[in-house]
């Protein structure tokens, strides 16, 4: 009796759910029975705000972070309109929709669609840009331009643009494929008979041309070989094994997985991903997943991405709101199968990228479990693909246990750098680093982005300090920086908002930074290769770029190889390095021919498996002039006919690269 003598206190045009109220506002959603108090300064607003369709996405995204709304929010969905469908183009919601399908457009989004028996159905057939693998076909999603202009950039977006390419360049790199019945490369992606819609994906991000490396990796994925890939950073790795994965499965669709656990509102917990790709860091790893966002849109896959040093609980929401394409650092990884919420035993594809770096950085336990003892199908169950811009012998000798007749491509020199890359050596001291680096980027073209490497996390710090107190935008990332702080500083060089980045090694490696025209070795590494990768970093895809290096005699142990290395590119080499090196070792003088780095690490075994007797095996030679020149017998010679590498260089060290 108190509620209704309340109610009649109020004046008519303010009641809710009143029968003047209804009278008056026909088109009002229905209310539950039982007056609501409205306060006066919201009553207005109620009876004019108009009916945003953006806010009516923003609010279903945040449910409770992808779990299911209460039954009791269900009675105000709107109704689907026009067979199902609202206005916006996206399906309409039926009974049992699921809000972690929302529109929500966090970072962490995917776009896997439903399988079927999945849980939660939509109303009149399928909603915004999630496609599904239903009755053995793959149906697309809908066209959505928001997350298009998001995804790929508006068409006249100049950022979002592949400039500066020199696709010509790329006829006449040296590409070298060793194996038995070696398949022959496409030469386009029209003709590479790929997925429509994979190919339109691909068209999408502006890859007009296929590199070199995916000329062969699509093939080789076509025929279901495995291979040991070797090409120069900027090569176009990511879409090399990306392209004839998702070829395959958009085609393909899923294995069945087992019956979910338990009942109820909640999705089945454990994952059960169809590709995995391991990565040795954050940043690389968080690269190829941005990639496979763009290549799985309006499909059924749903890419998702797992590393250390972020939120865990994140991570799990997002692997139970589907996981199809699994992107993850070997350690994360191997957390996530221990807590039982990743499962391997439908994995199809096996990929390790910079494979090298990760056996570098201590992870080898970690993927030989992930490989060897977990639940993951054995070689002859899967297909393995393994990249990296350098392949020392022992990876190859690794590779043994995780790749079953593989194919050996080699694409340009193995651990060398691009000709496309200038490279200047500059005699600097240590106490005139500084003013030669400020005279340096103030040179820099406006637009161009200058990447900086130091060997400390502490001078990474200070360097910053100074730029900035020179009037200089600068930012800088290492490993002591959190994930959140280093994404930011990458978004900020990436933008151009802080056009000098300063970084030590955790940068050096696989990061994808296009505009990047200067790379600027303020400390030059103790190793060439951590040097190739550096120098990697600019002269992306085939554009030009330059790497200037300050050297003096605390780099006296690089100074050999780096004039190797600097011949090889075809770059002038300063003849103070020369007599420094001479009068350090006895340099020796050039022999006849090209050269390698006199290491036998280094020397140009580019397949171990040529050095036992394989019977017959297919080698197959594409691009360039003969670049590569014969094998030498002698271990110090590096290539046939090169330079004789100096004997202090001959003898590997001692530590283990496991």
């Amino acid at each position: 009796m108190s509620g209704n003598s309340n109610q009649k206190n109020v004046p008519a045009d303010l009641r809710v759910n009143g029968s003047s109220n209804q009278q008056n506002n026909s088109n009002a959603r229905p209310k539950k029975s039982g007056g609501v108090y409205v306060p006066p300064h919201l009553r207005a607003s109620m009876r004019e705000a108009p009916a945003d369709r953006n806010a009516v996405i923003e609010r279903t995204a945040s449910w409770g972070e992808g779990l299911p709304p209460r039954e009791r929010n269900r009675s105000t969905e709107r109704p689907p309109r026009d067979g199902g469908r609202l206005q916006s183009g996206r399906g309409g919601r039926g009974q049992g929709w699921s809000p972690n399908r929302g529109d929500n457009m966090m970072r962490t989004t995917t776009w896997g669609g439903r399988r079927e028996g999945g849980a939660g159905g939509r109303g009149g057939g399928r909603a915004g840009p999630y496609g599904m693998w239903a009755n053995g076909k793959h149906i697309y999603g809908h066209h959505n331009q928001r997350i298009e202009t998001e995804l790929f950039g508006a068409p006249d977006d100049p950022e979002r643009m592949h400039t500066g390419i020199n696709f010509e360049n790329y006829e006449n790199i040296p590409v070298e494929a060793t194996g038995n019945n070696v398949p022959e490369p496409i030469t386009n992606f029209d003709e590479a008979d790929l997925e429509p819609l994979l190919l339109e994906n691909i068209k999408a991000m502006r890859f007009l041309t296929p590199t070199p490396v995916q000329k062969w990796s699509i093939s080789f994925g076509k025929s279901e070989r495995d291979m040991m890939a070797c090409a120069q950073t900027g090569s176009g790795k990511t879409g090399g094994f990306l392209f004839p994965i998702l070829d395959d499965l958009y085609r393909n669709g899923p294995r069945d997985t087992p019956a979910p656990e338990g009942r109820g509102m909640y999705r089945q917990r454990k994952a059960y991903p169809s590709a995995l790709i391991l990565s040795p860091t954050r940043e690389l790893t968080s690269q190829i997943f941005d990639q496979a966002r763009k290549l799985c849109y309006r499909s059924w896959v749903r890419p998702c991405v797992v590393y250390g040093g972020a939120d865990i609980g994140s991570q799990l929401h997002q692997i139970e709101r589907g996981c199809d394409l699994l992107v993850a650092t070997p350690g994360r990884l191997s957390d996530l199968i221990e807590r039982g919420r990743i499962s391997l035993q439908n994995v199809r594809y096996l990929v390790l990228d910079e494979a090298d770096r990760m056996l570098d950085m201590g992870f080898e336990p970690q993927i030989r479990r992930i490989v060897e003892q977990e639940d993951m199908p054995g070689v002859e169950g899967r297909q393995t693909l393994m990249f990296s811009a350098t392949f020392p012998r022992e990876i190859q000798y690794l590779a043994r246990d995780f790749l079953k007749d593989y194919i050996f491509l080699s694409v340009g020199r193995v651990g060398s750098t691009s000709e496309n890359i200038t490279q200047q050596i500059e005699f600097v001291d240590d106490y005139d680093k500084l003013s030669m680096l400020l005279d340096m980027i103030k040179v820099t073209k406006p637009e161009g982005l200058s990447l900086v490497f130091v060997e400390t996390k502490r001078m990474a710090d200070r360097l910053c300090d100074n730029l900035l107190d020179n009037g200089i935008d600068a930012s800088a990332i290492h490993g002591d920086r959190t994930q959140r702080e280093r994404e930011r500083a990458l978004e900020l060089f990436r933008t151009g908002r802080t056009p000098v980045l300063v970084a030590t090694a955790v940068a050096a490696r696989g990061l994808d930074i296009p505009n990047v025209s200067h790379v600027i070795n303020f400390d030059l590494p103790t190793e060439i290769d951590e040097y190739v990768h550096r120098v990697g970093r600019t002269g992306r895809a085939g554009n030009t770029g330059l790497a200037t290096s300050f050297f003096n005699r605390n780099n006296i142990n690089i100074g050999t190889p780096l004039i190797e290395l600097l011949r090889e590119a075809k770059q002038e080499v300063p003849g103070w390095l020369i007599s420094m090196m001479r009068e350090r070792s006895n340099y020796g003088g050039r022999s006849r021919g090209r050269g390698g780095y006199g290491s036998s690490r280094h020397s140009n075994v580019r397949d171990y498996r040529s050095q036992f007797n394989h019977g017959s095996r297919d080698v197959r030679s594409h691009g360039g002039s003969n670049a590569h020149g014969g094998r030498s017998g002698n271990a110090r010679g590096g290539n046939g006919g090169g330079f004789g590498g100096p004997p202090a260089l001959v003898n590997e060290s001692s530590d283990s690269w496991f």
